[in-house]
This record gives C-alpha cells, sequence and structure tokens, in this order.
C-alpha cells in the first residue's frame, strides 16, 4: 500500500457539500458510512484527514510555519 496518492484528484462538490471520496482512497485508509473525517482550511487549501486533531489551532500554525520556511502548496 501506498502512503500518498501520486496524482492529484479531482472531486465534485455535490448539491450539499458532499463529496465523494474516492474509491481507492478510501479504502486504503478503511473509511466507510459511518467513518468521520476533520477538515480545516490553510490558506487556500482544504486538508482532510481521518484523525482527529488535538488542536483546533493546528491550521494557523501549519499556514505560519509553511510561510516561515517560504513553502507553498502549489503544484
Amino acid at each position: 500500500m501506498q502512503d500518498f496518492t501520486p496524482v492529484p484528484r479531482s472531486v465534485r462538490i455535490k448539491t450539499k457539500g458532499q463529496l465523494i471520496i474516492p474509491e481507492d482512497i478510501s479504502e486504503a485508509l478503511k473509511l466507510d458510512e459511518r467513518s468521520s473525517v476533520t477538515i480545516f482550511r490553510v490558506g487556500e487549501v482544504l486538508l482532510m484527514t481521518p484523525k482527529r486533531l488535538q488542536r483546533a489551532s493546528l491550521a494557523k500554525e501549519v499556514e505560519r510555519e509553511m510561510k516561515r520556511k517560504g513553502m507553498t502548496l502549489d503544484l
């Protein structure tokens, strides 16, 4: 099993703001209809994780550290 998806994937936002996680990714992460994910914004990027995050300010910390190191998420 790979620890990453080598090619970015596009998913469409449905009418109620729902999106479908591609099957290969949901299977690799063992996600099903009972699973819950955490989503947060870092600049113009949305990050999603099946893990429950312990710190609500994590997105701001990531964004600040990326700016400090001159990093971006541009492809």
